[in-house]
């Protein structure tokens, strides 16, 4: 069986945050997770829910050989392990890990939706997106990622902090 190539994007709002950040990726590793990209770590202003400490946020390419809602429940499995827990909806967490792509599907579930529902709204995810893949294209998509966050509507802050996501190995 081919492995899909996936999209992740990575979060943290409390703590450590580059420390929470990397102590994903060995345990994204060990749920079948391959990481094949970083894109660099970004500071970002909060959106929706604005009275919480900014984020650091980057993007993963990765493939796997997990069915999607499988790949859903490991990186929920992730979250909890490393202590996240998800009070308020869009609020501070220490980690935070979502499905941007499984390859070329379109999946609509109670669970799971892909492409992410609201990443062509969000710099804090086309950013980092369109630095790893420029040219990326959905089917669901009109224009490559590059495109898309050029007219993104969303003028949230988001600055670069460091280069790709170093891993503790």
């Amino acid at each position: 069986m081919a492995a899909h190539q996936i999209y992740l994007s990575l979060g943290s709002n409390l703590g450590d945050r580059p420390a929470n950040l990397r102590s994903a990726l060995p345990a994204l590793e060990r749920a079948g997770v391959r990481i094949l990209r970083s894109s660099a770590l970004y500071e970002t202003e909060p959106v929706d829910f604005l009275d919480q400490p900014w984020f650091l946020n980057c993007v993963l390419h990765a493939e796997t050989n997990l069915p999607a809602l499988e790949l859903l429940r490991a990186l929920r499995g992730i979250e909890a392990s490393l202590g996240s827990h998800k009070l308020i909806p869009k609020g501070p967490r220490l980690l935070d890990l979502d499905i941007l792509l499984y390859g070329q599907e379109t999946i609509s579930t109670p669970d799971l939706q892909v492409p992410h529902p609201s990443m062509l709204l969000r710099r804090f995810v086309l950013i980092p997106l369109a630095e790893l893949a420029p040219a990326l294209r959905h089917p669901s998509w009109d224009a490559p990622a590059a495109e898309l966050l050029a007219r993104c509507p969303d003028r949230s802050s988001v600055r670069l902090f460091s280069s790709p996501v170093p891993s503790d190995n």
